[in-house]
């Protein structure tokens, strides 16, 4: 589920032809939630939120099967999120991101 300070799904086509992508604004009509209530959807729906935001949303991670985040670097632009999102997702299992954080930074961060 992508956060929505995250570009529209659209810029990672890659993505989108793998995996169940959702914008949390675009796709499932939601805007300005709190990051609390974002969290707590996520974990009702079983996904993954992919955000820029990875600050706010730390104390709200719970070791819990039910959601995970994702957290990406602002410096990477939208083609290396999407090769590097989609390789991440290629190689884990949804099990092994879920009830933590997970970072995608670029090659000199």
């Amino acid at each position: 589920m992508l956060d929505e300070n995250f570009p529209v799904r659209s810029y990672f086509p890659n993505l989108n032809r793998r995996y169940d992508v959702k914008h949390i604004t675009k796709d499932l009509n939601i805007a300005s939630l709190p990051d609390a209530k974002v969290y707590k959807l996520a974990q009702k729906s079983g996904r993954i939120i992919v955000t820029y935001n990875v600050k706010d949303f730390i104390p709200l991670i719970e070791n819990d099967p039910k959601a995970g985040v994702i957290g990406v670097s602002p410096n990477l632009p939208p083609d290396q999120v999407d090769k590097k999102l989609t390789a991440l997702l290629n190689k884990s299992t949804q099990k092994s991101l879920l009830g933590k954080l997970t970072t995608i930074a670029g090659e000199t961060e």
